[in-house]
């Protein structure tokens, strides 16, 4: 693409493209106003405080992000953390405040990382790990959320862990509120049925708009603002008073504080992360993303919400690649879809109050389904078997203990494996390759394994390529290649192609894929076993 069409940014960005970007902005608005207060009421938070985080990922982060397309605002991949922290620091006001603290020094220790050049530690964590980090997530806000659906008293689920939450589900059914119920089986019916109708013009309405539009002319016939109990409905109040300096540090030299302020640290950058590489994807122009600066922006804003009393940020995966769908073509349409964010606050409050509960309960487990469907297990064992077990030892132990624990399972599992396939302890950690020039550019010989825990080093290396070459990656010398590194090598081929240098890989075929997978792990066989 030439670079004349590529997008301007800045200023020049808002003035060349602000018509395709308010149109953006304004669509990703309406899926983001349900959404974030879905989020901030299922992490215990204020359901307001959910919109005022976007505002500030939209308002504030967009303007000093180092991606483009990406969408900063609160995520149900958070909502465990956030509600754990609350919780376990006391509850109620008072648990809010606190973790708002464990959320502002995170954010601080987030900001260096990105000014230390961490952004690239996302890949150090295995995609089998990432991928059962999510489905874990999913399976708890599914969790918790069905019992919201169908109109439960959440004062009866406090206290409750996980298993007891789903052993808990068919009470909940049979002792469900009919008319709450019946607004989220509705709700969820019109989430999961309608892309399956494929009606004109309604595909290009986003579904959590339907969903209201829908749901609040029921709660209104139904007259659930004086039939049913308070918690069945949407209560934000004097919103404005209530921002200000929230935060509450008294517990800084606590065990527990700093748990959820690595928790805060680690998951959300990580998911951000993950999710600006996967949205320079989609781009359209492949721009590439300066990882580190948007851990700095983000970081500032969740400094800024913590400081005022909002969720935690991170790019955010399903408002980001809408973003990319609605034709959005610079930061300038996250900037709006903030904007649209804080007239809604001023002056549409009384009409946001009117959203049932059970409308938000089912928008988060349409979420959670897709982070723990069937078919995102199967499309692992796809990969390998290792990938799947990988993967299931990391949810296993994320639903029995939590986030940071089930992550770090994972990462434990994923290099015992590396082990019991014979890679030294010293070729674990560090790349082993030879650099050499060759007619027509260079040669890469990778030696060993290549593996999700020595990657850095092979990034460092082609940090210092010029993408506009030809590279021959070498694996002739090479005896195990996992699926982490296959996904690298495909990223890297797009990034050649598109600055119009060329990567060649050789030597991968002599490699048994543990799998029929394209990216599926490889290993060189015992030589006897190859002339068999």
């Amino acid at each position: 693409m030439k670079a004349s069409a590529i997008p301007e940014d800045g200023l020049k960005g808002l003035k060349q493209n602000w018509r395709s970007d308010v149109v953006s902005g304004f669509l990703v608005f309406l899926l983001a106003l349900p959404l974030s207060l879905g989020i901030a009421k299922a992490s215990e938070f204020p359901p307001a405080m959910g919109v005022l985080t976007a505002m500030i990922g939209g308002m504030f982060v967009s303007l000093c992000a180092g991606s483009r397309l990406t969408i900063k605002g609160p995520a149900a991949g958070l909502i465990t953390i956030c509600a754990g922290a609350v919780v376990e620091f006391g509850g109620g006001a008072q648990g809010w405040h606190l973790a708002l603290g464990a959320i502002v020094v995170a954010s601080m220790l987030q900001m260096l990382f990105g000014f230390l050049r961490f952004g690239s530690l996302s890949d150090f964590f295995p995609h089998s790990v990432v991928h059962g980090m999510l489905a874990a997530i999913g399976l708890i806000i599914f969790a918790k959320q069905i019992h919201v659906l169908l109109g439960i008293d959440p004062a009866t689920l406090k206290g409750l862990d996980l298993i007891q939450l789903f052993e808990r589900i068919p009470a909940s059914i049979m002792h469900a509120d009919p008319h709450v119920a019946l607004v989220g089986v509705i709700s969820l019916a019109i989430i999961f049925g309608l892309p399956l109708l494929k009606i004109p013009g309604l595909q290009k309405v986003p579904v959590p708009m339907l969903v209201l539009l829908v749901a609040v002319p029921m709660a209104l016939i139904l007259d659930f603002r004086h039939t049913e109990p308070v918690f069945d409905m949407v209560t934000i109040g004097n919103f404005w008073s209530n921002v200000g300096l929230n935060v509450d540090f008294s517990l800084i030299g606590t065990a527990v504080f700093w748990k959820y302020v690595l928790m805060f640290l680690f998951i959300g950058s990580l998911e951000s992360l993950l999710t600006v590489k996967a949205v320079d994807g989609l781009d359209p122009w492949k721009r590439a993303s300066d990882a580190n600066r948007d851990l700095v922006a983000v970081g500032a804003g969740n400094a800024l919400s913590g400081l005022l009393g909002g969720l935690p940020m991170i790019s955010e995966v399903a408002r980001s690649s809408a973003n990319v769908t609605f034709g959005a073509r610079s930061r300038w349409s996250n900037f709006f879809h903030g904007l649209f964010l804080f007239v809604a606050m001023l002056m549409f409050i009384p009409v946001i109050e009117m959203i049932p509960n059970a409308a938000l309960a089912a928008l988060l487990i349409s979420v959670g389904y897709r982070l723990a469907s069937p078919r995102e297990f199967f499309k692992v064992y796809r990969i390998g078997v290792e990938q799947l077990v990988i993967f299931v030892v990391t949810v296993l132990v994320t639903l029995s203990t939590d986030l940071l624990i089930g992550v770090g399972a994972g990462i434990a599992t994923k290099l015992a494996l590396s082990l019991v396939h014979r890679v030294p302890l010293d070729n674990l950690f560090k790349a082993r390759y030879s650099r050499a020039k060759e007619a027509g550019g260079e040669r890469i010989r990778v030696s060993g394994a290549a593996v999700f825990s020595n990657l850095l080093g092979f990034k460092k290396l082609f940090g210092q390529i010029d993408r506009g070459t030809r590279v021959t990656l070498d694996f002739s010398a090479a005896h195990l290649v996992d699926h982490t590194f296959m996904e690298f090598i495909e990223h890297l081929k797009e990034e050649f192609e598109h600055a119009g240098g060329k990567l060649v890989v050789s030597g991968i075929e002599n490699l048994k894929p543990f799998s029929k997978h394209p990216l599926a792990a490889r290993k060189r066989l015992p030589s006897h076993a190859q002339l068999a």
